[in-house]
């Protein structure tokens, strides 16, 4: 795992992305996310464990790509699984936005040897 401290710009250099959320409603900030993540060039997958679309990953198990940074854009009840699944897949960066944050997600990847990092995705490629 990943013991390198992260701002989130840093984030930026790793190209494979997983983006935890509402990712099929347009109106959603993880359907932004995955869009101009994708855009940007980036390989990019939508997770969400009550998806119902075939091309939403419910977890990670769902995923055969490889995984360098998990975007959370999830409530954090829900996010702090997420983690965990991501965790025992191989992720060790994690991209909390807002609303997604908590303590227990942050203490849970210190503890872990995830880089957690509190940031807006749509910044940071707004900055590339």
């Amino acid at each position: 795992m990943d013991d390198k401290w992260y701002e989130a710009e840093d984030l930026m250099e790793f190209k494979n992305w997983v983006v935890a959320g509402n990712v099929m409603e347009p109106y959603k900030y993880a359907f932004r996310i995955m869009n101009a993540l994708f855009r940007n060039g980036y390989n990019v997958h939508g997770l969400h464990p009550l998806d119902i679309h075939e091309d939403v990953a419910r977890n990670f198990s769902e995923i055969k790509d490889k995984v360098d940074v998990l975007n959370l854009c999830v409530n954090p009840e829900r996010g702090i699984e997420i983690v965990k699944d991501a965790r025992a897949h191989g992720v060790d960066k994690v991209l909390a936005q807002p609303g997604a944050r908590s303590s227990e997600i942050e203490e849970y990847c210190r503890n872990n040897g995830m880089a957690y990092v509190e940031g807006c995705t749509l910044v940071e490629l707004g900055k590339l």
